[in-house]
């Protein structure tokens, strides 16, 4: 028991993109292990081309996305994850990296239906798709869109990331024509989710708001309540603060001044200190 205990402390010590990791990789191997027995029951989660099936199987179109049957590809899809979730992690916080990963995979799936249901003479056989590379290229085109200037090394050169995101769809477009044109599909549905997140982002429409809401309340449902007796207690508000200061007096700072309290809080504590808040603020302030 205490072996399990300990593996449960780890998993909720994690970043929730690293949560996502192990439970990607967890139902690898359990379908690993059991997939001479689970033949209909993974048909049942697998995202297929003909959209009468989809109608029958509404879930599919986010479930299809937590299974991996190549051992390359989950691999390829977790190492992507890894080192893409640190740096998104960085600059938002937990709630819309998760609402960028599951819309991802849920337009990659809807681009998928389309494709084949709207382009039959190109896309012919019937198919079906499955894993997590559409949620994984929502996040990657997400930064690329949002720091396109930013350089990051590849051997001995440095590519920007603008110019990163432009090749992987690149890549994404050209594979229409190859062996794994759903995939493919799929891809360029998470391509098309992270750009327009981002953009919208920037002008200060966050789209990922009511899945948010969504995903909170069907979470709520599944929480025990807690029924304490009634016990009035007087408290001080606590009010939040923004570096170092009332949030609202810092709305109200000019523009400089709000960078130059946020770059003395970084030179007095280092740039981890800061808050997701304070990290975009800057960041759309170097803009």
């Amino acid at each position: 028991m205490s072996f399990i205990k300990d593996l449960q402390n780890k998993y909720k010590n994690l970043n929730v993109l690293e949560q996502l990791i192990v439970i990607n990789v967890s139902l690898f191997i359990l379908v690993l292990i059991l997939k001479p027995f689970l033949g209909t029951v993974l048909s049942w989660l697998e995202l297929k081309s003909d959209f009468n099936i989809t109608i029958l199987q509404p879930w599919t179109i986010l479930t299809y996305a937590f299974l991996h049957y190549n051992p390359i590809h989950i691999i390829i899809n977790m190492l992507w994850l890894y080192f893409i979730g640190k740096s998104f992690l960085n600059l938002f916080n937990p709630k819309t990296a998760l609402n960028v990963y599951f819309l991802g995979a849920i337009s990659g799936g809807i681009v998928f239906l389309l494709g084949y249901n709207l382009v039959p003479t190109f896309f012919k056989e019937s198919a079906y798709v499955v894993g997590a590379s559409a949620a994984v290229r929502a996040l990657m085109i997400f930064l690329c869109a949002y720091m396109p200037k930013q350089e990051v090394p590849l051997f001995s050169f440095k590519l920007k990331l603008g110019h990163v995101g432009l090749a992987l769809v690149a890549f994404d477009v050209m594979g229409l024509f190859g062996d794994n044109s759903g995939g493919n599909l799929a891809h360029l549905g998470g391509d098309a989710l992270g750009y327009i997140y981002t953009t919208q982002l920037i002008k200060g429409n966050d789209i990922g708001k009511g899945f948010e809401k969504l995903m909170d309340t069907i979470v709520s449902w599944f929480k025990p309540s807690k029924k304490t007796p009634f016990k009035k207690v007087h408290k001080t508000k606590r009010k939040s603060k923004v570096a170092g200061v009332k949030k609202e007096d810092f709305d109200q700072f000019s523009k400089q001044k709000k960078i130059d309290l946020i770059l003395d809080k970084i030179a007095k504590n280092g740039y981890d200190s800061l808050t997701a808040e304070e990290k975009e603020f800057l960041f759309r302030a170097g803009k």
